[in-house]
């Protein structure tokens, strides 16, 4: 992350505006999915002063891409899940879009993006999310075939019937806690996680907001289905707010989190907390696997996936939401946890 790209930080709130006001203008009609070519660069050293250092924290970098095209409606990345295969992938954009695609390797790195698709969510009526301004899509997580869709401004989760009708599928709204529409307008739910069976909280959803805190000045979570569904706290420390997480093979929540500062910049930060230790009115907090500042190769890192490899190591791919701003990139970053 350089200075350039920091700056954008200081006109977000002019580029949100233009971002949000676009989507009204499309019309109702759904397009069909188009297919996608996607650019990508590889990013081989995760610190530039560093170049041959791989391992950061707990974690060890497999490598990454800084991705383009020229298609206008890629950009916004803001959730993210893998299949187990570690290569195909199903992206969702903060402007109520779908992105598919596969991960190509080589030598066991990321090396490329192919077969990608985009394509707009569709509502019950079959019309666009975008229409009816639910385009303020944050979170993404699977159950098999079902996709649950968190959709922030409007503090609505939405399932997709992903699995049969792929980009076609029409969303269905969900019931949710009471307390979720009562989170801020623009700090709702930024993370949803679904628990499979097998594992403590099986077939629950996890979700948790971006900056919605409790009185104490953590961030509210929500047990949402399963056994004991409820509210719980995520612990709030040095100004990070949470931009995703997922369940791993091993029954642990992996948090994603956030922090700008105009002194500091933007940073990024992953925590790992055991589902054993998320319960209803619980604060949960867990050690930090790796903390980066603008000196990494990072930028607005908002999308977790998780796969196991071939040698069983379990990887950690970030996507980033460049806001669909010319001043920030859209990046993906792999690593694998080394002591599981």
């Amino acid at each position: 992350m350089n200075l350039r790209s920091v700056s954008v930080w200081f006109v977000l709130p002019v580029l949100t505006l233009i971002l949000f006001a676009a989507p009204a203008a499309q019309s109702q009609r759904a397009k069909a999915p188009d297919r996608l070519e996607i650019i990508a660069r590889p990013i081989v050293s995760l610190h530039a002063s560093e170049p041959d250092r791989g391992q950061f924290g707990a974690l060890e970098f497999l490598g990454g891409l800084e991705l383009t095209s020229a298609h206008r409606g890629f950009g916004g990345l803001s959730g993210l899940v893998m299949d187990p295969d570690g290569e195909n992938f199903i992206a969702l954009s903060d402007r109520a879009d779908w992105v598919s695609g596969r991960v190509r390797y080589r030598d066991g790195k990321p090396d490329g993006i192919a077969d990608a698709w985009i394509g707009p969510m569709r509502g019950p009526d079959g019309q666009t999310l975008a229409s009816r301004r639910w385009f303020d899509t944050e979170a993404l997580t699977r159950d098999g075939g079902t996709l649950y869709v968190g959709i922030e401004r409007v503090h609505q989760v939405v399932r997709f019937d992903y699995g049969k009708d792929g980009m076609l599928a029409r969303g269905q709204q969900i019931a949710l806690p009471a307390d979720v529409s009562k989170l801020p307008s623009n700090k709702g739910l930024e993370c949803l996680a679904f628990v499979p069976q097998g594992m403590p909280l099986a077939d629950t959803l996890i979700g948790i907001s971006e900056r919605g805190l409790d009185e104490k000045g953590d961030i509210r979570g929500f047990l949402i289905g399963g056994a004991s569904p409820g509210n719980f706290s995520v612990k709030r420390s040095d100004d990070f707010d949470i931009t995703d997480c997922a369940v791993t093979p091993n029954a642990d929540l992996i948090i994603l989190e956030r922090r700008f500062t105009l002194i500091r910049g933007v940073a990024m930060r992953m925590r790992r907390v055991p589902l054993s230790q998320v319960a209803r009115d619980s604060v949960i907090d867990g050690p930090v696997l790796i903390l980066a500042d603008r000196s990494y190769q990072i930028d607005n890192m908002e999308g977790l996936g998780v796969h196991r490899d071939a040698r069983g190591q379990i990887v950690l791919t970030l996507v980033s939401d460049d806001n669909f701003s010319p001043l920030q990139r859209t990046i993906l970053l792999q690593f694998t946890l080394l002591d599981r």
